[in-house]
């Protein structure tokens, strides 16, 4: 087992005051699906929707509505009756009005309630996405950190073992055994080495400080990981003879729903031409009275129901073109989707080419790594013994710490190639 204990401070937005301890990868994406402003947002997008879908639908439900009025009249309205002037009306009106609406047919309403549930899929796809996204990203970074600290913890025992080859080339050089070359080399080796990991230490807190970025943790806290290097190595492995199934990617379904609610546009155009029904009533109460004080002494009501049915004749060809425009939006779709088809197989075999490729390249790099380690085992000890040269013994420490580096880039390499597989093949699954 082994763990990754890196601390890189940095500004972060972040004001969740949780620590990850030791956390494996799975607690990193569990931190990320819940802190992430890009799921959050998407999530909050989700509910917007929901919101909006029941204020259509509540177009459904009868509307009631009150109202009070009142009204001082300074000058009464005169009418002309026989030549003589009348004053109609009183001075002080007043009224109490209760209505309710009851949509019996309306296009709006009825396509809110049809098409609900893809508008719901839609969205709820869309945060879907953008979680699977997330799952991908940090996955890949994760493996990458982890590389680079592979190459840190070589890199240390490199500069381990050179330290004590000078120590030994010295001893030598000091005996008359040998001249000074070998520790200059020596020396040459263990400078070099000591560079390459300052380079590999800062390199490492850049990477640290992006997966913070990504999963929106907070910059001035210790972000310790923990993983099994042999584990992580058992999940290399992918069916590479399964065919591949872009009806569980999250954008073809999307697509889907959204050709569903084009056709449905198709028909709540054509429904422009049916007559919108609706049933009304209300009960109003007057009061009439040229003194105010006496205003409410006395009630006229007055009540009523209707039946309106509205139906447009002529809008200058406007619905017929909605209808072309809604039905060509649909083609659209349609081509989209067939696009969509050619390039998520596309995808997943480019990523599976890759795979193969990776794997490929592990087993040579695993194999070499393993070949390097007994060349350097076998030289080193003729080097002792005084058959190699001080040369040839520094070249098999170079091939050894390279092998190293090579070997652990192809497993951390292939794990992320594996990650592209399974999202061209919509295989990334959310708890």
């Amino acid at each position: 087992m082994g763990a990754l204990f890196l601390t890189f401070t940095a500004y972060s937005q972040s004001v969740d005051t949780s620590s990850l301890h030791n956390a494996t990868l799975s607690g990193i994406i569990d931190y990320a699906l819940a802190n992430q402003p890009a799921v959050k947002q998407a999530e909050i997008s989700q509910e917007i929707t929901d919101l909006q879908i029941k204020n259509r639908l509540a177009d459904w439900y009868p509307q009631l509505n009150f109202n009070y009025n009142y009204q001082r009249n300074f000058e009464l309205p005169v009418n002309i009756i026989g030549g003589n002037q009348v004053r109609f009306g009183v001075f002080n009106t007043s009224s109490l009005q209760l209505t309710a609406t009851q949509n019996i047919f309306n296009r709006d309403a009825l396509l809110a309630s049809r098409t609900q549930q893809d508008v719901k899929l839609v969205a709820s796809k869309q945060t879907e996405n953008a979680k699977i996204n997330l799952v991908a990203n940090v996955s890949k970074n994760f493996y990458d950190l982890l590389a680079t600290e592979q190459q840190r913890k070589i890199t240390e025992a490199n500069i381990i073992m050179l330290s004590r080859s000078l120590k030994d080339a010295r001893a030598r050089y000091d005996a008359g055994i040998t001249d000074k070359t070998d520790y200059q080399r020596a020396t040459i080796a263990l400078n070099n080495a000591i560079a390459s990991k300052k380079e590999i230490e800062e390199a490492l807190n850049a990477k640290i400080a992006n997966l913070k970025f990504l999963i929106n943790y907070p910059g001035e806290k210790e972000l310790s990981l923990q993983y099994d290097s042999a584990g992580l190595e058992q999940e290399i492995y992918l069916d590479t003879l399964q065919p591949p199934s872009y009806t569980k990617r999250v954008e073809y379904q999307q697509l889907q729903a959204q050709l569903r609610l084009q056709e449905a546009n198709v028909r709540y155009n054509k429904w422009s031409y049916i007559p919108t029904v609706s049933a009304n009533g209300a009960y109003i109460r007057n009061f009439l009275n040229d003194n105010f004080a006496k205003l409410y002494n006395q009630s006229f009501p007055n009540s009523y129901a209707a039946l309106t049915l509205g139906f447009p004749i002529f809008q200058g060809g406007k619905r017929k073109n909605n209808i072309v425009i809604a039905e060509r939006q649909a083609d659209q779709t349609k081509l989209e989707l067939t696009n969509f088809i050619n390039q998520a197989g596309s995808e997943y075999r480019t990523a599976m080419a890759r795979y193969r490729a990776n794997m490929a390249n592990y087993h040579a790099l695993k194999e070499n790594m393993e070949l390097a380690a007994e060349v350097h085992r076998i030289i080193e000890l003729q080097y002792r013994e005084g058959i190699k040269t001080y040369l040839e013994l520094i070249t098999a420490q170079t091939d050894l710490r390279a092998a190293q580096i090579n070997y652990f880039n192809a497993v951390y390499g292939l794990l992320s190639s594996k990650i592209d597989v399974q999202k061209a093949d919509g295989a990334i699954l959310l708890k």
